[in-house]
């Protein structure tokens, strides 16, 4: 009263074949075989995408550690013109 006997599956089999015909069957297949596939394709493009997007964020993290700051004294002294009122 567990398992499925040989019969069982026979049967069922059979049913399957009547219910979508001998030519749906491998086309079935097929379809989720490619739609696994592509499934397996984006999960890895996006890891890919992540892993990317957290390297461009570390190039930008050490881009701005490596800005100068301006010295605090100017290497010409600026000029100042006085106007006669």
């Amino acid at each position: 009263m567990g398992s499925f006997s040989i019969g069982h599956w026979l049967v069922i089999l059979a049913v399957v074949v009547l219910l979508f015909g001998a030519k749906k069957i491998p086309e079935l297949a097929k379809g989720v075989g490619q739609g696994i596939k592509d499934f397996k394709k984006a999960i890895k493009d996006d890891k890919e995408n992540e892993a990317a997007a957290a390297a461009s964020v570390d190039k930008v993290e050490a881009k701005t550690e490596t800005v100068v700051t301006p010295s605090a004294t100017p290497s010409t002294p600026p000029t100042e013109e006085k106007k006669a009122v």
